[in-house]
């Protein structure tokens, strides 16, 4: 496939002014986009094309989810551990509290693969650097460690055939990536795909249809498109400094949805950024890849 030369014009902002906005995903089948204010503890849900705008508080903190075929429940990554939840009803049902005996850490940044899996990192809020981890939550509800020595786990996602899975650990400045057996969801044969530059710190990540990796760097006030090879093919820039996490969608999954954050922000620093915090959408000329389901056996 030829690579694309990229544009993308900014079209929307959603005036949310969240805390930590992360886990952005996208529904087609209801043509709306859901993410979490980790801090605020809300997650939210914007119908794109009646523009209707609604949240909901959370149990507990929300570092990332998917949504679950045939249901109206998400999985989440809260941050004592894996659940089902149920915004309409506000039901709660606790699957694995993985992180609850691990002090000064929680889940993080988490999606679904394309097999049903749903996978989810933690981080190190206090304590020893390197105490998080990668899990993988799998059909049949079976939790296990993938990577470990992990302060902030963040930027998963996978290559279009599933070969390939991207991973960052935010403070090391670098996205891995790793072979992957889409049948088991066994890693190996971790390599540094990309080494960023001080004070720029990869985030979220979501793969485009052709096949290259879209970063958010929080500090860098940008997104930038990598190639499967790590090179810089575009760099996306951003009216807010700390952005979190992108995602695709739309009806022909072109506009960039990126969230992001006012963490530590003072008056002067919320005035000089007043886009910080929001949802900004961008319409680009490439097609991403719908996000996919947790798929219970």
């Amino acid at each position: 496939m030829a690579k694309s030369v990229v544009s993308a014009a900014l079209i929307e902002s959603l005036k949310v002014k969240n805390t930590l906005g992360e886990g952005i995903i996208w529904d087609a089948a209801s043509a709306c986009v859901w993410w979490t204010d980790i801090d605020g503890s809300k997650l939210y849900r914007y119908q794109s094309e009646d523009k209707q705008l609604d949240h909901w508080t959370t149990p507990e903190r929300l570092g990332s989810f998917a949504l679950v075929s045939d249901s109206e429940f998400l999985i989440c990554g809260f941050a004592s551990g894996f659940a089902y939840f149920n915004p309409h009803s506000g039901e709660l049902q606790w699957l694995e509290k993985i992180e609850q005996n691990n002090p000064g850490t929680r889940l993080n940044d988490g999606r679904a693969d394309r097999q049903g899996r749903f996978w989810a990192g933690s981080m190190v809020e206090s304590g020893d650097r390197g105490a998080g981890a990668l899990y993988c939550f799998d059909q049949q509800l079976q939790v296990a460690s993938k990577v470990s020595g992990l302060t902030i786990s963040n930027g998963l996602c996978w290559s279009p055939d599933s070969t390939v899975m991207y991973h960052a650990d935010t403070p090391s400045r670098r996205i891995n990536a790793y072979d992957f057996d889409a049948a088991t969801g066994a890693i190996a044969n971790q390599r540094c795909l990309v080494r960023t530059e001080k004070g720029c710190f990869p985030d979220g990540s979501s793969v485009d249809a052709e096949g290259y990796i879209w970063n958010a760097q929080w500090g860098a006030s940008q997104v930038v498109r990598y190639s499967p090879e790590g090179e810089v093919d575009f760099v996306l820039p951003l009216p807010v400094s700390q952005p979190t996490c992108v995602a695709f969608g739309g009806p022909r999954l072109d506009r960039l949805f990126v969230t992001s954050a006012t963490q530590g922000f003072d008056e002067q620093t919320l005035s000089a950024e007043p886009e910080a915090g929001n949802v900004l959408v961008f319409q680009t000329n490439i097609s991403g890849i719908a996000d996919a389901r947790f798929t219970a056996s």
